[in-house]
């Protein structure tokens, strides 16, 4: 009984991995395309190089989610729109972090951004 179990889990686990293997192939451009929009930002080194107290690594932490999940579905948004949808994502996100950081924590975070986008190609 455990044998059948160990097997059908290797056939279940090698046939996951070739199905996302195929599926990888058809989806590079798009892939690469799409990580220009993944913001996973580090709280921890943020709140490090904005030196935050910890309630304001709580609402960064939440404010970055937010900001995250809508470049997400920037990314996934018609070419027309994109651009509408990452601007307005910014512009949520700079009024939040306005709100959370002092006058030099958010001069430090805009930097942080601008640099970031412009290295992922999403400024103009």
């Amino acid at each position: 009984m455990n044998m059948k179990k160990i097997v059908l889990t290797v056939v279940a686990v090698m046939s996951m991995t070739m199905a996302f293997a195929a599926g990888e192939n058809d989806n590079n451009n798009t892939t690469t395309n799409a990580n220009a929009y993944k913001f996973n930002v580090s709280t921890y080194a943020l709140s490090r190089a904005l030196n935050l107290n910890q309630d304001q690594v709580d609402m960064v932490e939440d404010v970055n989610r937010t900001f995250a999940a809508e470049m997400m579905n920037a990314s996934v948004a018609d070419s027309s729109e994109r651009e509408a949808k990452v601007n307005e994502a910014i512009k949520k996100d700079l009024s939040y972090m306005r709100y959370i950081l002092n006058n030099r924590q958010y001069r430090e975070y805009v930097k942080f951004l601008n640099v970031t986008l412009n290295n992922r190609g999403l400024t103009k």
